[in-house]
């Protein structure tokens, strides 16, 4: 498991050799979930609004990025850390 990126309380973490679709781990306090990286939308798990708009946003912003991490995660390739939200 690598973090990608921490903003505002929210982890985002993604782990290596995933099973598909695409899509990345979250953590908020005691909250926790998974979005998909195409359509951004909750797997399973859940996150408080607020909380699900800003990981919305900022995966909005790194949707490029975020797929180049999971065909690295698939590869096993070192994960590197994406940008949070400012």
């Amino acid at each position: 498991m690598s973090e990608l990126a921490r903003f505002y309380g929210i982890i985002i973490r993604m782990y290596h050799d995933d099973h598909p679709p695409a899509h990345f781990h979250v953590q908020y306090g005691e909250h926790h979930a998974q979005m998909t990286i195409a359509e951004l939308t909750v797997l399973n798990g859940y996150l408080p609004p607020r909380a699900l708009g800003l990981v919305a946003e900022w995966a909005s912003l790194h949707r490029a990025e975020l797929m180049d991490r999971w065909h690295a995660a698939e590869n096993l390739e070192r994960l590197t850390r994406i940008d949070p939200l400012p």
